[in-house]
């Protein structure tokens, strides 16, 4: 039996009409007639009565309707089962992550943990928030390391994707310094013509946060946006040449602050704190993966302040 074929049935068993189900198959008439006739030789019996108009199904028809359902639906399934046999058995552990924590917090992140399991070979997919949360949704990745606020709830978060802290960071307000080394850009009082404000595009994770956490509140300074950008590396080298103030991860510009090329500008109340997250895929993982999850998991458990959600 070719399995197109239960298509074919599908598509007259719908419409009774002929011509109208050959169109919907994309063939002719005759060619679509003939398939038909094929199936039920196959079977050894008519499914459809075309002595009225529009051609009915038999009882056998009605039958044959509820196992070709049942069919088409195992077909479908079979990609992602056979897919999951493979998983299961797969060594290769499958991230995504922000781009300022693939190349600042990841690596010593992985070293850590190697203390207390192997880790087997990474795929890394490095991109904006939204790309990555579409990587789990989707499930072609395992993991995503991202930053998060406890004050606000992302589209993992809401959905209940598993997740664990598994480090901290802080998004600051910095500035680039001037020929004479003075700060280039200050936060100045509510009302006041606002400084120069280098800005996180609609994609960006970190701009989600800080919309969310200090949206109103940054309206209030009057800033005014002269750069936008996905990522905060791009923020960080516009703000190094002293473009505008920048809302930056510690973990990206600590260095830049001890040697004096940026500076933190603004009380700490400027401050958000972050979470780093590690959000998991809500199937079963395949063996390594699943391995390496309960080791962070373990990691988590020893520190208190760190608690698993969903």
């Amino acid at each position: 039996m070719n399995l197109s074929w239960l298509d074919d049935f599908g598509a007259l068993a719908a419409t009774g009409n002929f011509s109208r189900a050959a169109e919907d198959r994309h063939m002719t008439q005759p060619a679509f007639s003939r398939r038909i006739r094929a199936l039920e030789e196959w079977l050894g019996v008519e499914l459809f009565d075309r002595s009225s108009q529009p051609a009915r199904l038999t009882e056998a028809g009605e039958w044959f309707r509820g196992v070709a359902q049942g069919l088409l639906a195992q077909v479908a399934r079979l990609p992602g089962e056979a897919q999951s046999i493979a998983e299961a058995n797969a060594s290769t552990l499958k991230f995504a992550a922000t781009h300022a924590l693939s190349f600042t917090f990841m690596p010593g992140w992985l070293r850590g943990l190697e203390s207390q399991l192997a880790v087997g070979p990474v795929q890394l997919v490095s991109d904006v928030m939204h790309r990555c949360e579409s990587l789990l949704q989707d499930s072609k990745v395992h993991f995503i390391l991202s930053h998060a606020h406890r004050g606000t709830r992302g589209p993992l978060e809401t959905a209940g994707y598993p997740s664990l802290v598994v480090g901290g960071d802080t998004l600051v307000p910095v500035s680039g310094v001037d020929a004479q080394g003075q700060v280039a850009h200050a936060l100045k009082p509510d009302g006041a013509r606002g400084a120069p404000l280098l800005a996180y595009s609609e994609e960006s994770g970190l701009g989600r946060i800080l919309r969310e956490a200090s949206g109103e509140r940054l309206a209030r300074l009057n800033l005014q946006t002269t750069f936008t950008a996905h990522l905060a590396s791009v923020l960080r080298t516009m703000a190094l040449g002293g473009r505008g103030i920048a809302w930056l991860p510690m973990t990206l510009v600590a260095d830049d602050l001890a040697t004096g090329r940026l500076v933190q500008v603004g009380s700490s109340e400027w401050d958000i704190a972050l979470d780093i997250r590690l959000f998991r895929d809500k199937r079963a993982h395949g063996a390594a993966a699943e391995v390496f999850w309960q080791a962070v998991l373990r990691q988590a458990e020893q520190t208190p302040s760190v608690a698993p959600q969903g």
